[in-house]
């Protein structure tokens, strides 16, 4: 059976998505005249060199799924790879898409051009409500999904600039609020979710906590959204629990995975990665148990400079969310169902 790699020496027997194991013939295992090749009982054991990683899959496992969740360059931070190169590695790998998130600037032009630069990968882009583009700013969505191509599908609320990141990180003493002190939600917020009920565009929670994504959501189907995720709702800014989880799938939101969560927390290599809490497959699969694979998507929030690239990035997610016993059937619907009816339905 074809190995999954994360990336390391390891990997683990699981079959591809969509894939059977194949069959095995006579001179697989090396026979002749009946009998075993000489080696052949070692090499079955062991078909790669001991002390390196398997050889690669016939079936890339991340054949035919979406990253709902990438970086490249150029940036302000930075990326292992610029947008061209991103793309070619998903489309190498048999995606079917990836999305582009900035957290300063728009990605729907980019994701016009990489379109025309790679073919065999669909790209989409959208809009991050960081100060940079004028905060809860419903004009800067009307200009994003109105540019060439209608590839700008997702509008994620503040990130590292919304209230609750700042709080949390001690970056400052306040920021970007989407609630106010009665936890209502504030207009300007409204009149961002008007604009993306009407264009069926995607409304990403972004960086708010658990009670403010929550009543976001209500406020965004009110208003006529019926797209809507709770961006990384693993990420301990965030912090969604399991409660929270159950919650917001109940009022109709998907909730995002992602890879870069498995490779933080103090033992990281990268130092600003140091302190953000580590997630392990094992906590993520249970939490897809008790919800339901049909509430979630997955990505991997990757393209840091020195992190795995984001197509090795959702096979680790992949290997691991399977070796914790979630199903081929499930990863298909995480991984491509969710999110390509979000954001081709």
């Amino acid at each position: 059976m074809p190995h999954l790699v994360c990336g390391c020496c390891h990997g683990s027997t699981v079959a591809p998505i969509g894939l059977a194991p194949p069959r095995r013939s006579r001179r697989d295992v090396g026979a002749s005249h009946g009998r075993p090749a000489a080696g052949a009982s070692r090499a079955s054991a062991n078909p790669g060199v001991q002390g390196y990683s398997p050889p690669p899959p016939p079936v890339s496992p991340i054949k035919g799924l979406i990253d709902f969740h990438t970086h490249a360059a150029p940036d302000i931070f930075g990326r292992a790879l610029d947008d061209d190169e991103l793309a070619t590695l998903a489309a190498t790998r048999e995606m079917e898409a990836v999305v582009f998130k900035n957290h300063v600037t728009h990605t729907a032009d980019r994701a016009f051009l990489v379109r025309k630069h790679v073919p065999g990968i669909k790209v989409f882009g959208g809009i991050t409500l960081n100060h940079a583009v004028g905060g809860l700013n419903p004009q800067a969505v009307e200009w994003m999904w109105r540019m060439q191509g209608g590839y700008g599908r997702v509008v994620w609320f503040p990130t590292f600039d919304a209230d609750n990141h700042v709080r949390r990180t001690r970056t400052g003493t306040a920021g970007i609020r989407v609630v106010d002190e009665r936890g209502q939600v504030l207009p300007a917020a409204r009149a961002v979710l008007k604009v993306c009920a009407a264009q069926r565009l995607v409304v990403q929670t972004g960086h708010a906590s658990p009670e403010e994504a929550l009543a976001l959501i209500a406020a965004a189907r009110e208003d006529g959204c019926e797209r809507i995720v709770v961006t990384h709702a693993q990420f301990d800014v965030v912090g969604m629990s399991l409660a929270h989880m159950k919650r917001a799938a109940a009022l109709g939101a998907k909730l995002e995975l992602c890879a870069l969560l498995m490779l933080a927390g103090p033992t990281s290599p990268l130092e600003f990665m140091h302190h953000t809490a580590r997630v392990e497959a094992a906590d993520t699969a249970a939490r897809i148990k008790a919800v339901g694979a049909q509430h979630f998507v997955l990505g991997t929030d990757l393209g840091q400079a020195g992190n795995p690239t984001p197509a090795d990035g959702l096979q680790m997610l992949v290997a691991g969310l399977m070796k914790e016993g979630i199903t081929r059937e499930q990863i298909v619907t995480m991984g491509r169902d969710v999110p390509g009816a979000l954001l081709m339905g």
